[in-house]
């Protein structure tokens, strides 16, 4: 399997790691240390090697923060990890703090008066930096950046070595137009905005730029590697030379100079007296420290590659569409088994996790899963990012529900699906809350809206049926989503956050509310989205964009109350529903073709 079941922290972690970190921090002088989620790439997602805060804590979920002093710790978690944290992470060592409310800048703030506070400038992001220093000049302690990471000093000889995933070319099949085309249509918009190169590091930018792919990400075919893209088109890659297949240098061309990351500093110094654009939300402070001292001018402003990657073209729409395929066909394969043998004798959680990874597996084009399946049985559901382990694995217990999130990486597109199953006979309650959730899901599916409508302005849709209850979900209601890049993908989202980046033709959105009951069960749809172009409605006088559904799987009848739906929203269910006979129907035969025909049917 791809997935496994080991767990690779545990709260021990704290009490062990955290007396080597302040002896550390002791012999450079410090007082205290931040410790982000983040790592050198900002990423979601971390190698083993750069994961320091679930070295230094225990806790491994995707988002956190942890502030380290003399004489006292804190983690701080959003709503989605905040039962995750208490199970990871020794409460005799770090308090447990939220991350939105207040966070890490309010705990600076009860810093000590004089204390020195460092912070790894390759970690941080300068807007949040900022933040940061304010709040700790308030307490009138002060931050200081170190030459050594004290987390990365007492790590020692244990810390992972850093990955070396082989670099590969990524066809044009799949990517839909070529390295060149991109580099010079994004050196261009470098130009328009008065800069004479970019510096770029997210890793998805880099793999969707250059056309390339790799695997130093879990669960994500990235590349972790540093680019320097000029106006004119032409551009330095820093790639580990371990990572460097053969073809590859042929590949990308003789416009871009392949060098090893050591050349990094000087590629930064040889920038002085240029505008260098520079993206603040998703490059460190230590590239505009770095840039300042060299005498370059820097520019913030957005990555020049991240909306481009995130307005699909059509080559990448269609191979999505086909990946979604597939991998309904997969997941109906496994739905159609918890239906009949799942109900006579309920799996546990590793078994649900295990089978629908071989009916993707089977399929012969899976290259991995996009992350780790979140199965979660009975009061596990209530935990969005539980991952099963060999220490929770519960088994189904009949009359509970079962949550699976799971998604697939296919050379032509990413996957990301939840399903939510009732074991036996579901509670009223239960049927109730999952038909709040699917009125919500529905919602967004269905609607309708003008040119410049960001994801924050639609959030309240998903939530407007929970909301009348007095119900809601404390997660996002939509991410964005690569094409064989990462499962969780910018600018565009929905969210309660405000966010400025209005929905666009070919971005990919999920679409997943949910409801959540501490300790009893789970609740989540979700589907993903492409946005289509605006066109007319009606006899309005406004074009009007609109979502499509690529995600094709049966949801769970058993779990709808008819009589809470409106005429138009069983319309739009059954007209899902027989989508999914439409397109999956033919890839799959006999039994579960009949049984795909029967739990399809109209309400």
């Amino acid at each position: 399997m791809r997935q496994t079941f080991d767990e690779s922290t545990d709260p021990g972690f704290g009490p062990r790691h955290v007396p080597l970190i302040r002896a550390a921090m002791a012999r450079q002088g410090l007082d205290g240390f931040l410790v982000p989620h983040e790592d050198e790439h900002q990423n979601e997602y971390l190698p083993a090697a750069n994961d320091r805060l679930a070295w230094a804590s225990g806790f491994t979920g995707s988002a956190g923060a942890g502030v380290i002093l003399k004489d006292r710790a804190a983690v701080f978690v959003d709503g989605r990890y905040t039962l995750q944290v208490r199970d990871q992470v020794d409460q005799g060592v770090f308090e447990i703090r939220d991350l939105v409310e207040g966070g890490v800048p309010a705990y600076l703030e009860t810093a000590p008066k004089g204390a020195v506070i460092g912070y790894d400038a390759r970690l941080h992001s300068p807007q949040a930096l900022d933040g940061l220093k304010a709040a700790a000049a308030r307490a009138g302690a002060a931050l200081r950046a170190v030459a050594v990471n004290p987390i990365d000093e007492a790590w020692g000889a244990e810390r992972p070595s850093q990955p070396a995933a082989p670099v590969v070319p990524h066809p044009v099949q799949y990517a839909g137009e070529e390295s060149a085309s991109k580099r010079a249509r994004v050196g261009s918009a470098v130009a328009a905005l008065g800069a004479d190169a970019a510096v770029i590091t997210a890793p998805a930018s880099i793999a969707w730029l250059f056309n390339i792919r790799g695997g130093d990400v879990i669960r994500s075919p990235l590349p972790l590697s540093q680019a320097v893209l000029r106006a004119d088109g032409t551009a330095r890659l820093f790639l580990d030379p371990a990572k460097v297949t053969d073809d590859l240098p042929a590949w990308l061309g003789n416009q871009v100079s392949l060098e090893a990351p050591e050349a990094l500093d000087a590629a930064l110094a040889d920038l002085a007296g240029q505008k260098v654009l520079v993206d603040p939300a998703q490059s460190s402070a230590w590239y505009f420290d770095t840039l300042a001292a060299a005498g370059a001018a820097v520019i913030r402003a957005m990555d020049p590659c991240t909306l481009p990657r995130a307005c699909k073209n059509a080559v990448e729409i269609a191979g999505t569409i086909e990946a979604h395929k597939r991998d309904g066909a997969a997941l109906t394969r496994f739905l159609h088994w918890l239906a009949t043998e799942g109900q006579v004798s309920p799996p546990d959680e590793k078994e649900a996790v295990a089978k629908l990874e071989a009916f993707r597996e089977a399929t012969g084009l899976l290259k991995d899963l996009s992350f780790d399946t979140i199965g979660a049985a009975n009061g596990h559901g209530a935990l969005p990012h539980y991952r099963p382990t060999e220490r929770s694995n519960e088994r189904a217990a009949m009359g509970s529900l079962l949550l699976v999130d799971s998604g697939g990486q296919y050379l032509d597109g990413t996957t990301d699906v939840t399903r939510t199953v009732a074991i036996g006979e579901p509670t009223a309650e239960m049927v109730t809350r999952n038909t709040l959730v699917l009125k919500g899901h529905l919602a967004i599916a269905r609607l309708r809206f003008p040119a410049g409508t960001t994801g924050s302005a639609i959030d309240a849709f998903a939530r407007a049926a929970l909301w009348s209850h007095g119900l809601d979900y404390d997660h996002g209601t939509g991410h964005g989503v690569g094409v064989y890049l990462g499962v969780h993908e910018g600018p565009q989202r929905i969210s309660k956050a405000p966010n400025t980046i209005a929905l666009q033709p070919g971005m990919i959105v999920s679409n997943e509310p949910g409801y959540y009951k501490d300790g009893e069960y789970g609740i989540r749809i979700e589907n993903l989205e492409v946005v289509m172009p605006a066109q007319a409605v009606g006899t309005g006088d406004r074009p009007m964009h609109r979502f499509h559904a690529l995600t094709l799987a049966p949801i769970d009848r058993r779990l709808v109350d008819k009589s809470l739906l409106s005429p138009e929203e069983i319309a739009q269910f059954d007209a899902y529903h027989a989508r999914v006979v439409r397109e999956i129907g033919p890839l799959v035969d006999g039994e579960i073709r009949a049984w795909l025909e029967a739990v399809c049917a109209p309400l």
